[in-house]
């Protein structure tokens, strides 16, 4: 089944569609006319089935993947996710700085404060959501804590 809900979001106003929940969505860029940027958001599942975000799309970016952050020869770098990200059953998961996130890279238009922009998140179970998110590049880092999505931190 597919599932569309379109919403503004704001810092505590949640997205809901079916048994997903996506909170806290914000936009960041790299620095002022950056080629690139990224998004974050909590994403819950109250549904007793495990889910999966298998891909993100927005018309922002020429490319759009989900990223992590992994630890090469001591040194923090980012790679795109193989498989999507696990939304576990009667669990969430966040997209923090410096973990899971989504990635904008070839802007197709400036991350300007204050305003929002399109994100499809695409499901295996819930289908697509489509978010609008809030551009706040002031945000600083660990805004909800969790980091890597189960229990790691920032």
């Amino acid at each position: 089944m597919r599932l569309t809900f379109i919403a503004a979001l704001c810092c505590a106003t949640p997205l809901m569609a079916a048994d997903i929940t996506v909170e806290d969505a914000y936009a960041r860029a790299s620095r002022p006319g950056a080629p690139t940027g990224a998004m974050f958001m909590t994403i819950h599942n109250a549904s007793e089935t495990d889910d999966r975000l298998t891909e993100a799309r927005s018309p922002v970016a020429q490319i759009v993947e989900l990223h992590t952050h992994i630890e090469d020869g001591g040194v923090m770098r980012m790679r795109p996710i193989e498989g999507g990200l696990a939304i576990p059953a009667s669990g969430s998961h966040e997209l923090a700085r410096g973990g899971d996130h989504v990635m904008l890279m070839g802007l197709t238009e400036t991350l300007e404060e204050g305003t929002t922009v399109p994100l499809i998140l695409v499901f295996e179970n819930a289908g697509e959501i489509s978010v609008a998110v809030t551009v706040d590049n002031t945000r600083q880092q660990g805004h909800t804590g969790m980091g890597h999505g189960e229990g790691a931190g920032n």
